[in-house]
């Protein structure tokens, strides 16, 4: 019993290592490639190739430099393969290879991946990364089609096939990088062809592989079982699923509104558009902030309380072992229905009928409190290396890295090198802390405090 402890343990310490210095590697070499002259198309400082490599992996979408004027065709390339690695996530890459290779997946390496996607069974892992890899090429290739109907004429066959599928490539793993310019998609704010295909990418990236998986498994029997209303398939799916779902739904439609009666006479982004076209620029907002980075309204334009609702969504981000940042929907949900457990009384957290493991509360606790004292520790050094700079707009900054979300109040580029340096950091952290803390605090626990029992002595809160 005790060997597959110390196995266990091992097998967790070893998914650890693999995740951060495999993200750390792929950066490094990114890093050194978009430095490269053929990458270029002007000389470029390493620490801003290394930026750029950064905020491509981590699928963040800050950038220091223009990458539509700045990188050449095979830095382009190059830079929408780190996107795409970073969206996989390095588990999901790896296992492709070995696939490609047509090598086995070993039973160390499906432990890996279902502590990395958070699995409950060690069967079908294979069938698993298959269908994570089928199902992210053809919602990308669907994205790509459906933006090829606006670049192809406005750029040309071969340019607009290019920029299709970069930009599908982009929002689907929530990245915000374009290569179209220096306004990101402010040039399309008017077009609903590119604002609800980039949001349904978006959408999709973010809800998480396992999400996709279940909906998918439940269709087919919906399918299969024709009598079944719609409903019941709401009811089928897990509880991680629903939970997803409503706070995906209910996340869009809060922001939706906010941004629209806040914006809604704001000359500097929305005053100029109708009423459609303003609730179209407010989902979009709404749904960008959850860690996406485009944009089609002046982010330095927002007002002050929009700015403040943004930094609140991109904390929270969007769901587990998907392409989005944040804390995950899941923990932000956990949390909150633990607070109206203990404003009804009620001795568990429950939902949907069930309860939520007390592990997963303590978990969700852990996770929130940390990524926020490293987003506090990132916002409070920023203001000592820039103090001339409003603290909303650094704390906007700083909360984009960590979310791993890419909105830039058009600070980055004219931030100092320490500045740069910390929102690297902060990109990282956001893009494996949160997913690396789970697996150190899921199922770490202490199995002899099972037999025993210590006095309880109650300590005064509030």
């Amino acid at each position: 019993m005790e060997e597959q402890k110390k196995s266990a343990r091992r097998v967790r310490l070893n998914t650890m290592q693999l995740i951060a210095l495999g993200f750390f590697g792929v950066i490094f070499l990114g890093g050194v490639l978009l430095w490269l002259p053929f990458s270029n198309q002007k000389p470029i400082e390493f620490i801003d190739a290394l930026f750029t490599s950064v905020t491509s992996v981590c699928v963040t979408g800050l950038v220091t430099i223009v990458p539509a004027d700045q990188f050449t065709v095979v830095g382009k390339i190059i830079l929408v393969v780190l996107i795409q690695i970073g969206g996989l996530g390095i588990i999901a890459c790896i296992s492709a290879f070995y696939l490609m290779l047509g090598k086995r997946i070993s039973m160390k390496r499906r432990i890996t991946i279902q502590q990395a996607y958070g699995l409950d069974t060690l069967s079908g892992m294979v069938k698993f990364i298959i269908r994570i890899l089928k199902g992210t090429f053809l919602v990308e290739g669907i994205g790509a089609a459906l933006f090829a109907f606006k670049f192809i004429p406005e750029y040309g066959v071969l340019t607009g096939i290019g920029y299709s599928i970069f930009h599908s490539v982009s929002a689907f793993c929530n990245a915000g990088i374009d290569i179209i310019g220096s306004t990101s998609f402010q040039q399309y704010a008017l077009s609903p062809l590119i604002n609800f295909t980039t949001m349904f990418l978006i959408v999709m990236g973010g809800l998480g592989f396992p999400v996709w998986h279940d909906i998918a498994v439940n269709v087919r029997k919906v399918g299969e079982e024709r009598k079944r209303p719609l409903r019941w398939l709401f009811t089928r799916l897990t509880l991680q699923s629903r939970i997803v779902l409503m706070m995906t739904a209910g996340l869009i439609l809060f922001g939706t509104l906010c941004f629209f009666i806040i914006e809604f006479e704001n000359p500097a982004t929305m005053k100029d558009m109708n009423v459609f076209q303003k609730l179209m620029a407010s989902m979009f907002q709404s749904v960008t902030t959850r860690t996406a980075g485009y944009a089609t309204v002046s982010q330095a334009g927002l007002e002050e309380s929009s700015k403040l609702i943004g930094c609140i969504l991109m904390f929270i981000g969007g769901s587990p072992a998907g392409t989005a940042g944040g804390i995950k929907t899941t923990t932000a949900a956990m949390l909150i229905l633990t607070v109206l457990c203990v404003l009804r009384n009620r001795r568990d957290t429950e939902c949907f009928d069930r309860r939520i493991a007390a592990e997963s509360i303590k978990s969700g606790v852990t996770i929130a409190l940390i990524t926020f004292f490293v987003l506090f520790a990132g916002i409070m050094a920023l203001t000592v290396f820039e103090p001339g700079v409003e603290v909303l707009n650094l704390t906007y900054e700083a909360a984009s890295a960590m979310g791993t979300v890419g909105l830039s109040a058009d600070l980055t580029p004219a931030l100092s090198r320490a500045s740069h340096i910390v929102l690297m950091l902060m990109m990282y952290i956001g893009r494996i802390g949160p997913l690396t803390m789970a697996l150190v605090f899921a199922g770490k626990s202490d199995k002899s405090s099972q037999f025993r029992e210590l006095p309880e002595e109650k300590v005064m809160l509030g």
